[in-house]
């Protein structure tokens, strides 16, 4: 059932267009192509253990830290297709 602007099925779309982009960020996340030997933010070695456990690491454990924490952050609930969460 419909309510004010929203439309039938619209909190289903809400929640299944927060799982598609997580969904998304994760495979963004998996390592593509070959691991860096030197970290790409603070410049130090990557140790031969982590480029052979991770394909296409790029990062240092502390700046890959840090960078998750950042993004972390940053994901929450996708409200851009509910015209009532901009009105409250």
């Amino acid at each position: 059932m419909a309510s004010g602007w929203a439309q039938d099925g619209a909190v289903q779309d809400q929640i299944d267009s927060t799982v598609n982009d997580a969904v998304d960020r994760a495979r963004q996340a998996l390592g593509h192509g070959e691991s860096a030997e030197f970290c790409h933010e603070c410049g130090e070695p990557i140790p031969e253990a982590r480029r052979k456990a991770l394909r296409g690491v790029q990062y240092c454990v502390t700046c890959q830290a840090s960078l998750d924490k950042k993004q972390q952050d940053h994901a929450g609930y996708n409200r851009r297709g509910s015209k009532d969460s901009q009105l409250r």
